[in-house]
């Protein structure tokens, strides 16, 4: 079984069904398929099966489309997400040892300055014609009956996933076609088991997201995947795609979630069509997804994961009913674990605690990653004894019911995606003036949480708040550079010289309450 095949399965069973449809084009599973057996074919005149194609691009169908293609060709999609900077592109790129970079012509001048450190690269191709790359179009020249004739294992690696590691380097999760086949079965178990082919599963995110497993699912029922052309979250403009395609489900990070509450636009276009939108990858305000029931109704669904197990466990659709309690207290659960999934919370001996006992969250099942590519090291500090060691904090009520209480890391999630405080504080301390630094996460409204700095200047001229954030700029992706930034004269530290920042973190939470 390889995850190709739920596309291949629904093109059978729903052939005239649309499976992409963009503001200019819709176009059905049958020609769907045919577009995909022609990239994977011309794929494989040109690479070696396992290689690594690389996929960088805005939010758009030919993504997902050359994702799909190249596991059907028995190599390893591996989506970029667009936000980062092109250094750390390029270390993406050394890293997965990729053989290939598809992207969208807005990347064009990026790939520009990549080519001449990548010769590793053998095929830059381009959704338009862009120069010096080769044309997307070209690849719909390959073969388009059937896929090329390959035998792909279960194990193989399906999708190599990049999350930043704590040192600064990137690290690739590797997720199994076992993995994601999971994935896909315990969500149509769970909290997606009524979706249909006559839905209509809008994306708002990139493919590296989480849009994909949410849209994968949808594509194992024979359902359209709706890719509106939007350059950005742009709430109004989100609001009339959902109205304009009648879409049924979607993905949306909390942040996406509140963004549309705040805007003003929210009453002026019927969001009636949605039954299923599922939220994850942020912590989740309480009182954000109250009022996102009361304007949406009963849509949301909250799941819980992570790149290296995801869809670990999920819940019902999330109700509010004021009148109960009981209710009221859910609605900040992840849920329950999904039946191929076994959760278990342990005490820092690894020992497993009862109800209500706050511990470590572990998970062990078919969803788990084998590892970190080329990463044996970080590889065993998460996988121990069969178990994934999620860093993640939580207990379980007397009725199954798992909450997040913390995170073991200090990883900050904003906005849905990752930032992890070392890689900024690395940046910070090339800073001439800035001689210590401590990176943490702080409450924020829209974003969930928000890239706080604070710094330790040397003796000498001013430097301004402004000047430390356009430092940061030039050198990270834009979403992980400080959003403010306080000097301080010292920073508390322990008896080894170690800075303290969960003491640094706490002044800036103790008035935050917070659900996940």
């Amino acid at each position: 079984m390889h995850l190709a095949h739920f596309v291949y399965r629904s093109a059978r069973n729903h052939p005239e069904r649309p499976l992409w449809i963009t503001p200019d084009v819709t176009i059905s599973y049958a020609d769907g398929v045919r577009r995909i057996n022609s990239i994977a074919h011309s794929l494989h005149a040109r690479l070696q099966q396992r290689d690594r194609v690389a996929i960088i691009s805005t939010n758009r169908f030919e993504a997902f489309e050359v994702y799909l293609a190249a596991l059907a060709a028995g190599m390893t999609a591996t989506p970029l997400n667009p936000k980062l900077h092109v250094d750390e592109i390029s270390l993406t790129l050394a890293d997965s040892g990729a053989s290939a970079l598809v992207f969208s012509p807005e990347f064009a001048n990026a790939v520009e300055t990549l080519r001449a450190s990548h010769p590793e690269i053998s095929q830059w191709i381009c959704m338009e014609r862009c120069e010096g790359a080769g044309f997307y179009g070209d690849l719909l020249e390959g073969e388009g009956d059937a896929p090329p004739a390959v035998t792909i294992d279960p194990d193989d690696t399906a999708w190599l996933f990049y999350t930043s590691g704590t040192t600064g380097r990137p690290k690739g999760v590797m997720e199994t076609h076992r993995n994601l086949v999971s994935m896909v079965q315990q969500l149509r178990l769970g909290i997606l088991q009524d979706a249909d082919e006559n839905d209509r599963m809008i994306h708002f995110a990139p493919i590296a997201h989480a849009t994909a497993s949410v849209g994968l699912v949808h594509l194992s029922v024979g359902a359209a995947q709706v890719f509106p052309g939007l350059s950005r979250f742009d709430p109004p403009k989100v609001l009339e795609a959902i109205e304009r395609f009648s879409a049924t489900a979607s993905f949306m990070a909390p942040t996406m979630v509140q963004m549309l509450l705040q805007s003003p636009d929210i009453g002026r276009y019927s969001v009636r069509s949605l039954k299923n939108v599922l939220c994850s990858g942020a912590p989740m305000y309480a009182e954000v997804l109250r009022r996102a029931i009361e304007v949406f109704g009963p849509v949301f669904c909250q799941s819980y994961g992570q790149s290296e197990a995801p869809a670990q466990c999920g819940m019902h659709k999330s109700e509010y009913n004021p009148a109960s309690p009981q209710m009221l207290e859910r609605i900040g659960s992840v849920g329950r674990e999904y039946p191929g999934v076994i959760m278990r919370i342990v005490d820092e001996q690894g020992n497993e605690v009862g109800s209500n006992v706050a511990g470590e969250i572990t998970v062990r099942g078919d969803v788990v990653t084998p590892g970190y590519w080329r990463r044996r090291e970080a590889t065993d500090e998460v996988l121990k004894a069969g178990w994934l060691h999620t860093g993640d904090v939580g207990y379980r009520d007397d009725h199954g019911y798992i909450y997040i209480t913390d995170r073991v890391k200090d990883m900050i999630i904003s906005g849905g995606s990752n930032i992890y405080p070392r890689e900024v504080e690395e940046i910070l301390l090339q800073h001439e003036a800035i001689v210590e630094a401590c990176v943490v996460g702080v409450p924020d409204e829209v974003w969930g949480e928000a890239v706080k700095a604070v710094v330790v200047l040397r003796a000498g001229p001013g430097v301004t708040e402004e000047d430390v954030i356009e430092f940061c700029r030039t050198r990270l992706a834009s979403y992980k550079k400080p959003k403010s930034v306080d000097f301080v004269d010292h920073l508390p530290k322990n008896a080894y010289g170690k800075v303290l920042k969960k003491d640094v973190k706490a002044r800036y939470w103790q008035t935050a309450s917070r659900a996940i």
